[in-house]
């Protein structure tokens, strides 16, 4: 219990740390599955096009 006093400001930091980067993993896989771009600007001269919207099958 003593350890857990003496960091308490470490864990919260700690713990609003992993918050941020959990909300953010929970964003991007959202625009994922939405088709969204990571990058924000346009996909028609990127080199990643493919791998970003790869060919629809038919």
């Amino acid at each position: 219990m003593v350890w857990v006093q003496e960091n308490l400001a470490s864990l919260a930091v700690g713990l609003v740390l992993l918050a941020v980067l959990a909300a953010v993993a929970v964003s991007m896989a959202r625009n994922r599955r939405a088709g969204k771009s990571g990058c924000g600007c346009g996909c028609e001269h990127c080199a990643n096009r493919g791998f970003c919207h790869p060919p629809k099958k038919s």
